[in-house]
C-alpha cells in the first residue's frame, strides 16, 4: 500500500523598493492570517520568519518597484521560480511615490538626497513588476486591503479567480451611504477615477479621495478636470492630485503629461 504525502503550497513574499506596509498587511490580517498558516507554507517571509525554504514557490507575492539593475534581474529569477506571481501595492503595480523621480532628472535628486551621491546605483526611472516580467494578477493600494490580499490567496488556493471589483471609489461611498463631498461639499476628490479597495475611508471623513489605489478601470479623467475646474482647481492642482502613490501607472502617468504645462 502506497500513501501519498500532501503537501501544503509554498508561498514566498519579495521585497523591492517600498515601505514594507504592503507586507505589513499580511501581518495585519491576525485571526485569517493563521488560516492562512493552516492552509499554506509560508516558505520565505523574511519580514516575518527567519527560515527560508527554497523554490519553486507555486505563490510569490512581490512588493515594490524596480529601481536598480540587481532588482532588474532578481524579478526575473524570481519569476522563473514561481508558479502564481501577483504584486502588491502601488510601488510594484505603479512604481510607487518613488516614480516621481522619472519626470525629472535622476541624477539631480540623487544629489540632493544623499550625502555622498557616488555610492549610489540607480536606474533613470522606477518602475512596475509588470514592466519586467509577466504578472499574473495585480493587487492595487497603498497599502493594499487585507481583505482583498485574503480574497486573492483563497482564490489561488482553491483555483478560482478572485473577486477584485475594479469599479471606482465612487460605488464604495454609495455602498457606504457617504454623500458624495465633491457635488454636495464642493470638495476636489480622485474618487470618480480611483480604483476602489479601501472601503471609501478619506471621503467617510469628509476628506477627498487621494488616489492611493490608483486607476480605475477606464478612468474619465478629462470628465474629472472639468468638475475640478469648475471648483476652482487648475491644472496643476490636478497634476499635482495625480503625481502621489501611483504617479507611474498608465493612465494617470498619460493624464499628468497632458495637463503638465
Amino acid at each position: 500500500m502506497t500513501m501519498t504525502i500532501q503537501t501544503k503550497p509554498k508561498l514566498a513574499v519579495w521585497k523591492f523598493a517600498s515601505c514594507d506596509g504592503c507586507q505589513l498587511t499580511l501581518l495585519d490580517c491576525e485571526d485569517e492570517l493563521l488560516d492562512i498558516v493552516g492552509a499554506i507554507d509560508i516558505a520565505y517571509f523574511p519580514e516575518a520568519t527567519r527560515r527560508e525554504i527554497g523554490g519553486p514557490y507555486d505563490l510569490s507575492l512581490v512588493e515594490g518597484s524596480v529601481t536598480t539593475a540587481h532588482d532588474a534581474r532578481r524579478i526575473k529569477e524570481i519569476r522563473a521560480q514561481s508558479g502564481t506571481l501577483v504584486s502588491i501595492g502601488a510601488c510594484a503595480t505603479a512604481g510607487g511615490i518613488q516614480a516621481l523621480k522619472n519626470f525629472a532628472d535622476v541624477d539631480e535628486y540623487i544629489a540632493i538626497v544623499y550625502a555622498h551621491p557616488e555610492y549610489i546605483d540607480t536606474l533613470a526611472n522606477s518602475t512596475a513588476i509588470a514592466d519586467h516580467v509577466e504578472v499574473d494578477l495585480e493587487l492595487r493600494g497603498c497599502p493594499i486591503s487585507k481583505h482583498q490580499l485574503i480574497e486573492v490567496i483563497d482564490a489561488f488556493l482553491h483555483g478560482r479567480r478572485p473577486n477584485t471589483p475594479n469599479h471606482s471609489v465612487c460605488v464604495e461611498c454609495k455602498m457606504r451611504g457617504v454623500r458624495c463631498i465633491m457635488v454636495a461639499g464642493g470638495t476636489p476628490c480622485m474618487g470618480p477615477v480611483t480604483h476602489a479597495g479601501c472601503g471609501a475611508i478619506c471621503p467617510a471623513y469628509n476628506r477627498g479621495c487621494f488616489g492611493c489605489f490608483g486607476p480605475s478601470a477606464d478612468p474619465n479623467i478629462d470628465s474629472l478636470r472639468d468638475i475640478w475646474q469648475g471648483l476652482g482647481m487648475d491644472d496643476p492642482d490636478l497634476v499635482h492630485a495625480l503625481r502621489t502613490f501611483n504617479t507611474y501607472a498608465p493612465e494617470f502617468k498619460e493624464a499628468s503629461e497632458k495637463y503638465d504645462g
